[in-house]
């Protein structure tokens, strides 16, 4: 297998492809993490496109707030199958090489939905701040056309937020090592390998996390502020209990999305915490578009319906 080719710029050479190390110290687990990944995968897909089939098809679910959650599942989708097919590829086998070029797609798409996401969220919180603290302007303002502007929004906006970074990181020559101690392309694993200087892409790089990740989370944030605060005035049990289960879902969301993201991109890279931010990237990665599709469809009464009108439909005819 070529990994390298020679340049004109003294002795070095141009890496070509990576190899990705992912679970790779694991040799004898790989048929069992090969199995649970492909079933991780299939129930992720599944459950996702079902919440989305569920939102197109029931009127009842023909509402803003359903119109974003459909949105997400899509995304969700999107994001396990850009880190998922490649892994359980290597893990079956055990080819563990990529292209250089495709290293960097990798990374575009995944940091592109992750930008996405973010909007996607903080869009989210708004609307459940809207219908619960602004009732009487909800419908005025959260109708169909600025749900589609919005949405069509933040997926220009996720996709253009780590566009700059992305496009000075292919520039960068990479002479070796080739190994990535990671099962997919990430920010930190490929810069470490680069042999140019990267100042300049890693200052990009936090300056475009910076403004494309902290002000929807902070949005967020506020919304959840004003929305817990006008769910503790209202008098009974009752109604604060059916207000708060409106948007609960949402907010288990916000913070296994966020508390993962934390915990994967502030610890430490040390030795030391290598593996465990590798754990942390399953949940990240992995994990979480899988659990998004359980908690809105355990947790939520609107979907539950749908979905046992849907299954009665379909066993009745």
């Amino acid at each position: 297998m070529k990994l390298m080719t020679n340049i004109h710029e003294g002795n070095q050479t141009t890496i070509t492809e990576f190899i990705l190390l992912g679970f790779g110290d694991l040799p004898q687990l790989h048929i069992l993490l090969f199995l649970l990944f492909l079933v991780i995968y299939i129930a992720t897909v599944a459950g996702n496109i079902l919440i989305i089939a569920l939102v197109v098809t029931d009127q009842h679910l023909h509402t803003p707030m359903y119109f974003f959650l459909g949105n997400l599942s899509c995304l969700e989708t999107c994001y396990t199958s850009t880190i998922l097919p490649r892994v359980l590829a290597s893990l079956l086998t055990g080819d563990r090489s990529i292209s250089v070029t495709g290293c960097i797609a990798q990374l575009y798409i995944f940091g592109s939905l992750a930008g996405t996401e973010c909007f996607l969220l903080s869009v989210m919180s708004y609307d459940r701040y809207l219908a619960i603290c602004k009732p009487l302007h909800y419908a005025a303002l959260m109708n169909g056309r600025s749900c589609l502007q919005l949405v069509v929004g933040l997926w220009i906006g996720g996709f253009m937020s780590v566009s700059i970074f992305i496009f000075m990181m292919s520039q960068l020559t990479f002479c070796g090592p080739n190994e990535i101690d990671h099962f997919f392309c990430d920010f930190r694993p490929i810069i470490k390998l680069s042999c140019t200087d990267t100042h300049m892409v890693e200052v990009t790089s936090f300056i475009s996390s910076s403004i494309f990740t902290l002000p929807p989370f902070l949005l967020t944030v506020a919304s959840y502020v004003y929305i817990i605060s006008t769910i503790l005035l209202i008098p009974s049990t009752t109604g604060r209990q059916k207000t708060f289960s409106t948007c609960s879902s949402h907010l288990i969301v916000v913070t296994i999305f966020y508390g993962t993201l934390i915990m994967v991109y502030l610890v430490s890279e040390s030795d030391a915490l290598r593996d465990l931010n590798k754990v942390f990237s399953v949940f990240y990665g992995v994990l979480t578009p899988l659990v998004n599709p359980l908690i809105y469809s355990l947790r939520n009464k609107e979907v539950k319906e749908a979905l046992r009108k849907a299954l009665l439909r379909f066993f009745v005819s």
